[in-house]
């Protein structure tokens, strides 16, 4: 019944709270039954020997002489005690004057030394009459107890002269009927805590298994498959929560398909108007190296629009460039196209393609190979050493080492590639730090028309994990000052490739490498 079960779960706070119930009424009922039962037992086996110890006072102490002998008294007090009533006597006389005398029924049981104090007192207490008391003396009675037994002690003396009587009985008997009756309530109430336990079993099971299928639902809604629907019978609580989920479920999905229609919508028009851009770009792009070349014999008035016109188009091509890249990771049509690179010998060429040898310090030792897209590693490059020179401080250090992390309990661990990009500048503002990778996030309101458009350290990012690695931003913390990215990639891509579907071959990349930009975000 306890199987599965752990201190937080519903079903055993279920169980213990029934359990605590029934245990508190069944030892509640236990005690009343025991307390008005041992009330009932002693009370009747006390009224029955005083009522006949009293009648045996009258019909026979009473019919003793004034001064009675010793053999009087004695078999007056062995008669009174006869074989059927259960008690013992003692019968106190006087023969002369101030000359008490004893009579015990069994002077081995019973003896007038074994009257307490106080009940001798009370029956020898002679009280005045009145219209409510007719009697000088009355019936007094207590229960004691000598070694282990329970006994009632009671007495009383003739009214008019004559012996003072004492009786003693065993409540034994009446103490070995209340134990059974104490071991039969606790085995009734231990049989009531099963019961319960077992009734808070059935009744968790009942309440618990619509709330496992609600869990269990929402788990798979939140998984993605939104046409989870519960089967609702009933018309209690639950049913009545099991019908909210559904309609939130459906209100849900219906939301959800709306948003993807419409970010469906927004990546198909993005992609459509890059696609539909390139072919005037590539008119505008023949037409201003046309005037790029011919800048030097322009009328000096012309030139700076000319400068301008060939600066935007070519910002405004590298836009479209990186809008088709960035529709295509969104609509998860991205994909590597692996092969064996020396890493150093990759970040040189990045580097001296965009003349950048003067301005940027190298640290990576030749024969480093790994296994992943060179495109994609050139435009991670691009955009992170770009970055570091435009917003950052010189000098630029790019810094190339491999390290084994480690892949859980088991110790094993896989090669990383960690390329870490250091400038010399001002830093990255803290409250800029979680947003440098965001698309389109610029550090500086003052500058919403910089050169960058805001994507290249998002799409370096999104090359970085399409590797199955990652980018991280930081302040250095040395004193020397500046930002420093690290880069993380695996040195062998080939996993996570074929895991995402990718294409896996040697494919000369051409003339469809994409210039990295650096983002504006420092």
């Amino acid at each position: 019944m306890l199987a599965g079960l752990g201190w937080t779960s519903l079903r055993l706070r279920l169980v213990v709270v029934f359990g605590l119930v029934a245990l508190t009424a069944a030892v509640s009922a236990s005690a009343i039954a025991y307390w008005l039962n041992r009330e009932a037992v002693l009370t009747r086996t006390q009224d029955s020997a005083l009522n006949d110890f009293r009648q045996e006072m009258q019909n026979r102490a009473a019919s003793l002489p004034a001064r009675p002998t010793q053999n009087e008294l004695q078999t007056t007090a062995e008669q009174m005690a006869g074989d059927d009533a259960g008690y013992s006597v003692v019968l106190l006389g006087e023969r002369a004057a101030g000359k008490p005398i004893t009579g015990a029924s069994d002077p081995d049981v019973f003896t007038l030394d074994d009257v307490p104090k106080s009940l001798r007192d009370a029956v020898n207490e002679r009280q005045a009459t009145t219209a409510g008391n007719s009697y000088p003396y009355h019936l007094f009675w207590l229960r004691t107890q000598r070694g282990n037994t329970p006994y009632l002690v009671g007495g009383t003396r003739i009214i008019g002269g004559g012996p003072t009587g004492y009786l003693f009985k065993s409540l034994e008997q009446e103490r070995a009927d209340l134990n059974s009756l104490a071991w039969s309530l606790g085995i009734a109430t231990a049989l009531a805590l099963v019961g319960s336990a077992l009734i808070a079993q059935a009744a968790a099971t009942t309440v618990l298994r619509p709330v496992r299928r609600l869990g269990e639902a929402a788990r798979q809604l939140g998984e993605g498959k939104l046409d989870t629907r519960l089967h609702v019978s009933g018309t209690d609580e639950l049913a009545e929560l099991s019908h909210t989920f559904n309609r939130a479920a459906e209100s849900l999905e219906k939301k959800v398909a709306d948003m993807s229609a419409r970010e469906e919508s927004s990546r198909r028009f993005v992609a459509d108007m890059s696609h539909e851009l390139r072919t005037p770009l590539t008119a505008l792009t023949a037409v201003t190296e046309v005037l790029e070349d011919e800048q030097d014999t322009l009328d000096p008035m012309i030139a700076p629009a000319v400068e301008l016109v060939v600066s935007e188009t070519r910002r405004l091509n590298d836009l479209v460039e990186n809008l088709m890249e960035v529709t295509r990771f969104d609509a998860g049509t991205a994909r590597l196209v692996l092969d064996d690179v020396d890493v150093a010998d990759q970040v040189t060429a990045c580097i001296d393609a965009r003349a950048w040898l003067d301005a940027v310090e190298l640290d990576a030792e030749r024969g480093i190979m790994a296994r992943l897209d060179p495109r994609r590693l050139d435009v991670i490059l691009a955009n992170l050493i770009g970055n570091a020179l435009k917003h950052g401080g010189s000098p630029v250090r790019v810094s190339v080492r491999t390290e084994t992390a480690g892949t859980g309990d088991t110790g094993a661990g896989k090669d990383e590639l960690v390329i870490a990009v250091r400038d010399h500048g001002p830093g990255i503002p803290e409250e800029v730090l979680p947003h440098v990778f965001d698309r389109f996030y610029k550090a500086s309101a003052s500058r919403p028309r910089s050169e960058g458009s805001g994507l290249g350290l998002s799409i370096a990012m999104e090359n970085a994990l399409i590797h199955g690695g990652g980018i991280s931003a930081a302040n250095t913390t040395d004193g020397d000052g500046g930002a420093v990215f690290v880069l993380r990639l695996p040195r062998d891509a080939s996993g996570i490739a074929a895991e995402g579907g990718c294409d896996v071959d040697r494919e000369q990349n051409g003339d469809h490498a994409e210039r990295g930009e650096a983002g504006d975000t420092q």
